[in-house]
């Protein structure tokens, strides 16, 4: 399969630079195991205005400085899975085989992923992939009682398969599409396999960033962001590079998710570019 070696210095990156150093001077340990992870590329249109054309634009968080996995950088929504959340659940879109089969995972982490993905934008943004139809409107979660609910969710005190059970709410995977497979380098002391998703902001629905792991969120423009980080104001991972980079090239929201890009496993290596400068090396699909 065609592709292409592209290096990310780890110097854009303090949290990661500063892992790098100290996972060398330990010997290069073995990686802990990795955790499955799900992170959910929000987008919409943009309208243009006067001096501002129109174009893309994405939901991010920036993270707090506290939080032991990249602090201070500017990340989509995501985490972990639930182990809890593998078992049947109602479901719309796909078949879970035929996502098994897209995600090259087993019917059970499958599960877990997309709950994953569902879950991680109702946490952090306040919008839920659920419906009681199969094309129904979705959920309207600004009740105290849904808040409540959220909230549960956070302290995963419940599992989102157990509150769209109780709820009779259906997971709808339609909503997502699969974009690109990324691991955490072996330099990090947290590991995470993770799927990265795209999902168009449902209308009506609004994205509210309120979560304890963010100190500012709101909506931008790709573009912007990657200049951002290029000015040396804005940090970001490797894969939300290339992610935003894949986005700013899409004419629409529409014509983003509609795309269905080559997956397959990237996890960069630490490595040294020709001016002896530190990168995390990683192989991308063409």
């Amino acid at each position: 399969m065609p592709s292409v070696i592209r290096d990310f210095p780890t110097r854009h990156t303090p949290a990661l630079d500063a892992h790098a150093r100290e996972w060398e001077a330990a010997g290069r340990p073995a990686a802990p195991p990795a955790r499955p992870a799900a992170t959910v590329m929000l987008v919409r249109d943009r309208e243009g205005s006067q001096g501002v054309a129109p174009g893309v634009e994405v939901f991010m968080l920036l993270r707090v400085a506290t939080m032991a996995f990249a602090p201070n950088t500017m990340v989509f929504p995501g985490g972990g899975v639930d182990r809890r959340d593998g078992a049947e659940l109602p479901w719309a879109g796909p078949p879970v085989h035929a996502w098994a089969a897209r995600l090259d995972s087993d019917e059970q982490l499958t599960r877990e992923i997309l709950v994953a993905a569902v879950r991680e934008v109702f946490e952090e943004c306040g919008v839920l992939f659920a419906s009681r139809l199969e094309d129904g409107r979705l959920v309207d979660t600004r009740s105290e009682r849904w808040q409540t609910l959220r909230q549960r969710l956070v302290a995963r005190e419940a599992s989102l398969g157990e509150v769209l059970r109780d709820e009779e709410l259906l997971l709808r995977t339609d909503l997502l599409r699969a974009h690109a497979h990324w691991m955490t380098p072996e330099i990090e002391p947290r590991q995470f396999d993770a799927r990265i998703f795209a999902a168009v902001m449902p209308e009506g629905a609004t994205a509210d960033g309120e979560t304890s792991e963010a100190q500012h969120s709101g909506w931008f423009r790709p573009e912007e962001v990657l200049a951002e980080r290029e000015a040396g104001r804005a940090i970001l991972m490797p894969p939300t590079v290339v992610c935003l980079e894949d986005l700013a090239r899409a004419g629409s929201a529409a014509e983003f998710f509609a795309q269905e890009p080559v997956i397959r496993l990237i996890r960069p290596v630490l490595a040294r570019n020709d001016a002896g400068e530190m990168v995390t090396r990683a192989q991308l699909p063409r």
